[in-house]
């Protein structure tokens, strides 16, 4: 088994991790079909960074229903046709719900995620980058989103918590955590090679890969 034979694969980590310019690039290494969250569609995104409380629930319900759009292709026509690589789980939805919403409004979004859930796509193979809130920071900075500038060190703090929270318990697919903290595979086509390396011969299980950048 290579890395080609795995179906769908979906690539997660906090905001700023770099995770859908290594799914783009993975995509394009294997011919796969790319699946990418749209957050300049979100109306309510720079909104909910300005006030979290007033509109977190909208903005989770619109994200989930952008996913659930996304998906369902997928699931009608089969993952054997075409491979996918993905820059989102969509099991990892809740977990901004569940940092966000109050109690009532959580339990709003709960029933709504079960019953749109059911039916869609499962990856075969996840990858879960990390990196500390300094890195997260900086690469938020240099992109420049005008609706991530009230972004805030705490607010990354408690998401790096729940993701790294959410992959220890994780079981759905094989599973690779990247430290992703050195490595810079957009601008470095070495940095992406060690990591299409470490992914080729990965079949099952869970694996770590704690790389150091290439100097070309």
């Amino acid at each position: 088994m290579s890395l080609a034979d795995f179906d769908f694969i979906a690539v997660e980590g906090p905001i700023g991790v770099g995770k859908s310019s290594l799914a783009r690039l993975l995509a394009e290494h294997l011919g796969a079909e790319g699946i990418f969250e749209a957050p300049d569609e979100n109306p309510f995104l720079e909104r909910f960074y300005q006030d979290p409380e007033q509109h977190a629930l909208a903005t989770q319900l619109h994200f989930l229903s952008q996913r659930v759009r996304q998906l369902a292709p997928v699931a009608q026509k089969g993952l054997f046709e075409q491979r996918h690589v993905a820059d989102y789980l969509m099991d990892k939805d809740p977990l901004f719900a569940e940092l966000n919403l109050p109690p009532d409004e959580l339990e709003i979004y709960r029933e709504m995620f079960r019953h749109l859930r059911a039916g869609l796509p499962r990856p075969d193979l996840v990858i879960y980058l990390q990196a500390p809130v300094s890195v997260l920071t900086e690469r938020i900075r240099r992109r420049a989103r005008p609706y991530e500038r009230h972004l805030e060190a705490g607010y990354l703090e408690r998401l790096n918590a729940a993701y790294a929270d959410f992959f220890y318990h994780f079981e759905g697919a094989a599973l690779v955590i990247v430290n992703a903290t050195e490595i810079d595979w957009v601008n470095n086509s070495a940095d992406f090679g060690q990591l299409v390396q470490f992914l080729e011969p990965i079949q099952g299980g869970r694996h770590y890969f704690n790389p150091l950048p290439v100097t070309l």
